[in-house]
């Protein structure tokens, strides 16, 4: 079945007769609440933490070690695996694109090095799916995503499951499970361009 738009894959997940292994991309727990609940009755899923672009290496293992707190209070298996701390892959991978900004190829990317990394591993250890809880945020762009997972489908052999994980009030459902768990929700994407970024719109905004 070909998904093009967040209907054709509410469909599809109907289609399911057996729970297909599912290797989640996720960059913190606040971005995969949302898309484990609503995920984990149609797929066995194992999320990877893969996000070189996160800085410093103390907010990486803070995240990192929030997703394994949140998983474990959870009423269903999930499991965690990560492929540590690779931040010279991000900065060889936007490499020339750094004062860019937001939304911009910088973050196309940036996408694009976790995305592989997530799409290589599920071929190397046998699963049947990859996709990423990135298409939660209003502040990423879903149409990137969704082919960036097409064309890595398309180069690895690998299935990808589109995403729109915003959809629905889905964003807006991870902030309210945020704060069911406690969870820490950051206040900048992750690497050190959207640090000063975030700290250039507060003194705007002030």
């Amino acid at each position: 079945m070909k998904i093009e738009n967040y209907n054709d894959f509410k469909k599809f997940l109907d289609t399911l007769t057996y729970k297909p292994k599912l290797l989640l991309h996720a960059c913190c727990a606040p971005c995969s609440s949302h898309c484990l609940f609503l995920l984990e009755k149609y797929f066995d899923i194992t999320i990877f933490y893969s996000n070189d672009n996160i800085y410093p290496e103390e907010e990486f293992d803070k995240r990192l070690d929030e997703i394994e707190k949140f998983t474990n209070k959870l009423p269903f298996k999930v499991n965690v695996i990560s492929n540590g701390y690779n931040p010279m892959d991000y900065d060889n991978a936007i490499l020339g694109l750094e004062e860019l900004g937001e939304k911009s190829k910088r973050c196309y990317m940036c996408y694009k090095e976790r995305l592989e990394k997530t799409a290589i591993k599920a071929k190397e250890e046998g699963y049947e799916y990859f996709s990423t809880t990135l298409s939660i945020s209003p502040y990423k762009i879903t149409r990137w995503i969704n082919e960036i997972g097409r064309d890595l489908e398309e180069k690895y052999n690998i299935k990808y499951l589109y995403s729109d994980f915003k959809k629905e009030s889905g964003y807006l459902h991870s902030i309210e499970l945020s704060k069911e768990y406690g969870l820490y929700r950051q206040d900048y994407c992750g690497c050190k361009y959207s640090i000063k970024e975030m700290e250039e719109h507060k003194k705007n905004a002030s």
